[in-house]
């Protein structure tokens, strides 16, 4: 049996989150550059989620291109620090390629919840799954025991960061939704930061929902959203991930009236095991636009509910494999 919350408006964050390569060609200054910060404020918002406000003078440059901005947090893989290790500039990708595989960082991707560069402040909400058992990324292991006055670098934009050549968006933000028509987010708690953010940046009078599956009732979130955006959590439980989520979904689009009466095509198939599972496309003026995000098993299955089985166009759809059950992120 699913238990579901339904918040409306004005009522109601990962460990290997979101494992967009951060750059896989050299590119030119000033797209992103490493931010030089220490921990502000330790927050446990929920039992599954820990909210990180770090500062630093350098974050006052620091550039939001989007809702869902991601970032990169630089971890040491020796205990030593990075910050020496670390060189802005266009070469800084092939530098850090070319460090001993003993001393190379790891990259792990958020998305900024918040952004206050007034104050030199951003918040990122990390996913403590694994932590009690040992089994977490080097990223929650380190949010884990995070306290305030521990440095930490972090790869970002810049506020004179141009806009990525082919689609006009901002490097990291893939938020990019058609002027009009009806909007639909969903995904597992890996995606509730950047869809929390999406939520609460609408406007009022958008038809908007978006389904959230999260691990246990005390990990559902109050969210400041605008009149017309409808937020329902599913609590997962004992489930597999996406167990209650495809079903949710389903009904949600066919309320909405998204669902097409008749079948749609047999999208192609992703290798999540050759291959990134994410597909951003220019949004069209098809009447909606859906964006899925979380591990990426669910979320094929989710595009492919959408598509195929409910007809919904595949240009209206965005979907990332944030990160893949078994497998760890790059570097």
């Amino acid at each position: 049996m699913t238990t579901a919350v339904t918040a409306r408006a004005g009522t109601a964050v990962l460990e290997e989150a979101q494992p967009q390569p951060v750059v896989q060609q050299p590119v030119a200054a000033p797209d992103y550059r490493f931010f030089r910060t220490t921990v502000a404020r330790v927050q446990r918002i929920s039992p599954s989620f820990l909210r990180l406000t770090l500062s630093g003078p350098e974050l006052t440059g620091f550039g939001v291109g989007g809702a869902d901005q991601r970032i990169k947090l630089v971890l040491s893989r020796d205990g030593a620090p990075v910050a020496d290790l670390l060189t802005d500039g266009p070469g800084w990708y092939q530098e850090y390629c070319a460090l001993p595989d003993d001393r190379r960082p790891h990259l792990r991707t958020y998305t900024v919840r918040a952004a206050r560069p007034q104050l030199g402040e951003i918040d990122v909400d990390v996913v403590l799954h694994g932590v009690a058992d040992g089994h977490s990324g080097p990223a929650a292991t380190w949010a884990a025991t995070a306290v305030p006055g521990d440095p930490m670098v972090l790869l970002g934009p810049d506020r004179s960061m141009p806009p990525h050549a082919a689609s006009g968006r901002a490097w990291g933000v893939e938020w990019a939704p058609p002027a009009d028509g009806t909007l639909f987010l969903a995904g597992d708690e890996t995606a509730v930061p950047a869809i929390s953010a999406i939520l609460e940046a609408l406007p009022a009078g958008r038809r908007t929902m978006a389904v959230l599956e999260v691990p246990e009732a005390g990990d559902v979130l109050s969210l400041d959203v605008a009149p017309g955006v409808e937020v329902r959590w599913l609590v997962r439980g004992g489930r597999a991930r996406g167990e209650a989520l495809g079903p949710a979904v389903h009904a949600a689009l066919c309320e909405l009236g998204i669902a097409a009466r008749t079948p749609g095509q047999e999208p192609e198939d992703v290798d999540l095991d050759g291959g990134l599972l994410w597909e951003v496309p220019e949004a069209g003026a098809d009447g909606c636009y859906a964006w899925l995000a979380g591990e990426a098993g669910m979320v094929k299955l989710l595009r492919r509910r959408l598509v195929r089985d409910l007809g919904v166009p595949r240009t209206s759809v965005a979907f990332m494999g944030y990160w893949r059950l078994g497998a760890s992120e790059g570097s």
